[in-house]
């Protein structure tokens, strides 16, 4: 068995993004025919019939606008992070759907929660300080560059509206802060 080639050249790079947003509109076209059936397998915070969905509520949109909205940013988010390498992509997108469905599970109000918005904070809170930690020039230029388009995105960890998983963003940005915290030294 051949282990999995690191996408070093923005080739393969590309073809890593497009298998992630492939499988996104794949799931949202099946989710969308079936009436969002799919959509109960959502996270549903301290209720233990519901811890398992932590894996599957980041891939589940309520409609088809919230889809597209996440696709696009999910899409640059996931070029970026594979400049730190493929190995790193796969770590922190793993680590973001764990520790953010758990803190949204254990302590976000009582609703359903689903959405790629809590790995899109996620990247968004890595991207922002993996760059600085790293100490290197072009990753540094990505943080920066984050930092300056997307700043903004920082006022979506505030309550806005009632049915905004604020709490997936605020737990996606700070599983972010704290994954580029802990890899800082990895290779």
């Amino acid at each position: 068995m051949s282990a999995v080639k690191s996408p070093t050249s923005l080739k393969r790079q590309l073809i890593w993004v497009s298998y992630v947003v492939g499988f996104l509109t794949v799931i949202e076209a099946v989710n969308m025919l079936s009436g969002r059936y799919f959509n109960q397998f959502s996270i549903y915070p301290r209720e233990l019939s519901y811890l398992a969905y932590i894996f599957t509520a980041p891939f589940l949109h309520a409609n088809f606008a919230h889809f597209v909205s996440n696709l696009v940013t999910l899409a640059i988010f996931s070029l970026l992070l594979l400049q730190f390498g493929g190995k790193r992509f796969i770590t922190v997108s793993f680590g973001l759907i764990v520790i953010t469905g758990l803190l949204v599970w254990m302590f976000a109000r009582t609703s359903f929660h689903l959405g790629a918005s809590g790995i899109i904070y996620g990247y968004f809170g890595y991207l922002v300080l993996a760059g600085f930690l790293s100490k290197r020039f072009f990753q540094i230029i990505i943080s920066v560059v984050v930092a300056f388009f997307y700043g903004g995105m920082i006022w979506g960890v505030l309550p806005s509206q009632p049915y905004i998983s604020w709490e997936s963003h605020l737990f996606g940005f700070i599983a972010g802060l704290c994954l580029a915290w802990y890899l800082r030294n990895h290779s």
